[in-house]
């Protein structure tokens, strides 16, 4: 089975790559030292210190393995890819609330960069689907869990 690709901007490889190298060069290196103190307090059957430590590295050798997967079906969407008349990965929109008014500006990637809080969604969240290929002016309906909302595509920038 094939994997899926990953899209990512530039800044989302840089901050994937430097996360991995992070857990590679310094997590495991701390993990494998917690382990090593905890061994020496004896009695490992009750010891809760290597438990935990064990535990923390099965998570980080896990995060490596999924970013090492992530990196190797990357394909990165570069600054001049970004066309600004049409929606696409790595353009940055900015939507009008056609219920309130109210305008909402996002940066559309990829699922491994989305991160809702700095207002960068995916392109298969509900906003993300709905606006990829649309134009600017075109009104777009999203469907949430609380029913259907209205936006209307107010700019489109790289």
């Amino acid at each position: 089975m094939a994997e899926k690709e990953v899209i990512l901007t530039p800044q989302g490889l840089r901050k994937l790559e430097d996360e991995l190298e992070h857990l590679k060069s310094v997590k495991r290196r701390e993990v494998a030292e917690r382990i090593k103190v905890a061994i020496g307090y004896g009695d490992i059957s009750e010891n809760s210190e290597y438990e935990d430590a064990k535990n923390e590295q099965a998570f980080i050798e896990g995060r490596i393995i999924t970013l090492e997967k992530l990196l190797r079906n990357a394909r990165i969407i570069n600054n001049d890819d970004v066309d600004t008349n049409t929606v696409s990965v790595g353009s940055i929109v900015t939507l009008k609330d056609l219920e309130f008014g109210d305008l909402v500006e996002y940066n559309i990637v990829g699922t491994a960069e989305s991160d809702p809080l700095q207002n960068k969604i995916s392109n298969e969240s509900p906003v993300g689907r709905a606006i990829l290929g649309k134009q600017r002016g075109a009104n777009v309906d999203v469907v949430v869990p609380a029913g259907v909302i209205q936006y209307q595509i107010i700019d489109i920038k790289k």
